[in-house]
């Protein structure tokens, strides 16, 4: 450690990070191997961290690599991660395990998206979902948020709308509280804005539900005339050295009934 006249930012930095993960100075200095009173040296501005300490605070503090970036950036060293297109040539064997998970999840629906919920890639389960929307809302670049809340879009089709508009819409707020992203922030307004749906006189939404045997909040979407009800399951990389990876997620549509199931697999099966 060098002691410094001024801060050099980072030490701000690191106190929010701290507070969000809710842990004192002492819990965090005791989980990264130091004290109390170097870690509020540190926030506090008169000791300059060394990059190995950035970088293991950031660790124990769970920050998102983007923002390790920031930390770095802020305590006067370069950038560790990389932020590579996804076409890049070194991410081929990426592109292609996901090509390959996307495919064997079939007829169930599975999609891989970025940090802004741009479509990076979907298999035919999520086509059948998509069947009749309008052009404008399936002209790339297709953003999952759009699809699903746009009153054009999939909200109709959802018989429990205003709960999974909760649910995805408190998903985003999460995320920005983590990481600070314009694009991110951009899609939040623009769905937040959408007309909310009124709710039923009865209190309930479209036909009546099943009694909820669901371990987790079922989306239920209308599609040819039935209601299919599927549980959202989102995958990321562990433990990423690149941004562009650290922010991809992979969210599957995992049946909720036997029916819908028995329904995915007809509908495959007459496609061929």
């Amino acid at each position: 450690m060098t002691t410094v006249v001024t801060g050099t930012g980072v030490g701000a930095l690191l106190r929010q990070w701290r507070e969000r993960r809710r842990l004192s100075q002492l819990e965090l200095a005791l989980r990264a191997g130091s004290s109390a009173r170097h870690i509020s040296f540190v926030e506090t501005g008169r000791s300059r961290p060394s990059e190995e300490m950035v970088l293991r605070l950031a660790g124990h503090l769970d920050v998102p690599v983007r923002e390790r970036n920031a930390l770095l950036l802020a305590a006067g060293y370069a950038p560790r991660y990389a932020e590579s297109p996804l076409d890049a040539p070194e991410l081929e064997p990426l592109r292609e395990g996901m090509e390959r998970l996307l495919t064997g999840y079939e007829p169930y629906p599975a999609l891989v998206v970025d940090g802004a919920y741009t479509v990076l890639g979907a298999n035919r389960g999520v086509t059948l979902l998509l069947e009749g929307l309008p052009e404008h809302l399936l002209t790339p670049p297709l953003n999952a948020m759009r699809l699903t809340l746009h009153p054009e879009g999939l909200a109709p089709r959802i018989r429990n709308l205003r709960e999974w508009r909760g649910h995805l819409l408190a998903q985003m707020e999460r995320q920005l509280a983590l990481v600070r992203s314009e694009p991110l922030r951009a899609v939040y307004e623009e769905v937040a804005a959408y007309p909310v749906p009124a709710p039923e006189p009865s209190g309930t939404e479209g036909e009546p539900a099943a009694p909820h045997p669901y371990f987790a909040l079922p989306l239920r979407i209308e599609h040819a005339g039935r209601v299919l009800s599927f549980v959202s399951s989102i995958s990321t990389f562990n433990t990423p050295l690149d941004i562009t990876v650290a922010e991809l997620a992979i969210e599957t549509l995992l049946p909720a009934d036997r029916e819908t199931a028995a329904y995915l697999r007809s509908a495959a099966e007459s496609e061929r």
